[in-house]
């Protein structure tokens, strides 16, 4: 893809994404809650940190890889849970797990994703991990997590940060919906990208597959946002986070963590893992980027649970920061979702390509060829 040729980095993609995703899906992405200072803040507060320089030392032969759950990753990021990015590009879930694969990352299928967990299964061969929201509906949640066992799932992820769904101005003025309903405002938009529109026609899944047909009194589209929207359990309490870890039995990570106090919560209930986040700056605004929390939770909880960080890594610098400052792995789902949106497959590995090239030569700079000798001396503090 020629217009791939030009990329050198991830704002890049973005802007390519822009020009070939229908608006109401390519703001889906590139939004936030309310005022959206929390997703402004989770990039900006990650470039007030800055890099020592150091130089005359050896720096051949460099090793970016990590071991995360036994496996051997390229680099400590895996590919976080992002909803709809079916609507990105056609078969979005299955090309980013893909790429993910090849690349040697692990990639993670939302609860709300386009293609099924079936779908991704069938066109992969590594396990992949998968992201569960707390229903009211329990039984759905329980299919849930039986139908990534079937597949072999060797990770779930439980994001619990989306007891209500955060207001996005973004998706309320666009009409956000999938598939898109065809009201004169949306079909003016998408007779904008021909290219979109004809591979979307050409496959089968345009809407969430995980839950039309799995769930009783859901069959098709049009009783599917209703039931969504009424869904989410503002009941999850620290009791239903440790029953669904034991209906899940293997590895289990818990995402949405944010104060030092809800990480000792994490930690008790018995994660492998847990994931400071805020959803991307698209639940509570004007609350604290992640990369500033991540110091108060490895004080708290390092070295007796894994810690992971996600939001607004937009470059593998980012990715670098976060592990000088404590974080054994981080997670992308924006820069994935450009990446999609941009090329499918192929930008989706310019993603991993450029990150992974970024971590490397910034890592060299500061006079390392070791991620595992990485902390916070490599920074201005």
């Amino acid at each position: 893809m020629k217009d791939l040729d030009s990329i050198t980095c991830i704002k890049d993609l973005k802007e390519l994404a822009k020009k070939r995703t229908p608006k109401m899906f390519f703001d889906y992405v590139e939004s936030g809650s309310w005022t959206e200072s929390t997703f402004r803040a989770n990039c900006e507060d990650f470039n007030k940190i800055k890099f020592k320089q150091r130089v005359a030392v050896d720096i051949s032969n460099r090793d970016t890889s990590v071991e995360i759950f036994g496996s051997r990753l390229k680099m400590p990021c895996a590919i976080a849970p992002v909803g709809l990015q079916g609507m990105q590009h056609p078969d979005g879930e299955i090309l980013a797990a893909k790429a993910a694969e090849n690349f040697g990352i692990p990639y993670t299928l939302s609860t709300m994703s386009i293609c099924s967990i079936e779908d991704v299964a069938k066109k992969t061969s590594n396990p992949f991990w998968f992201q569960l929201y707390v229903m009211k509906d329990h039984s759905f949640s329980k299919n849930l997590i039986n139908r990534a066992k079937d597949v072999g799932c060797s990770a779930l992820i439980l994001t619990v940060d989306l007891q209500i769904l955060g207001q996005r101005h973004k998706d309320i003025k666009n009409g956000l919906s999938t598939p898109p309903k065809l009201t004169i405002k949306n079909i003016l938009d998408l007779i904008k990208y021909p290219k979109w529109c004809f591979n979307m026609m050409s496959t089968p899944r345009r809407t969430f597959r995980n839950i039309v047909g799995h769930v009783e009194g859901v069959s098709d589209v049009t009783k599917l946002s209703a039931w969504v929207s009424e869904q989410f359990d503002p009941k999850l309490s620290w009791e239903d986070v440790s029953r669904i870890r034991d209906w899940w039995g293997g590895k289990f990570i818990i995402k949405g963590i944010l104060e030092p106090e809800d990480a000792l919560n994490a930690l008790n209930v018995g994660a492998d893992a847990i994931i400071v986040s805020n959803h991307g700056g698209r639940q509570l605004d004007q609350t604290s980027s992640t990369i500033s929390m991540l110091p108060k939770i490895v004080n708290e909880v390092g070295g007796k649970v894994s810690v992971w960080l996600d939001g607004g890594i937009r470059s593998g610098q980012d990715i670098l920061k976060a592990i000088a400052l404590g974080a054994d792995n981080t997670l992308i789902g924006r820069a994935m979702s450009y990446g999609l949106g941009a090329g499918g497959i192929l930008g989706c590995r310019k993603a991993l390509d450029i990150l992974h090239t970024e971590l490397d030569m910034t890592m060299a700079l500061c006079g390392h060829r070791n991620l595992k000798k990485i902390d916070k001396s490599i920074l201005k503090m």
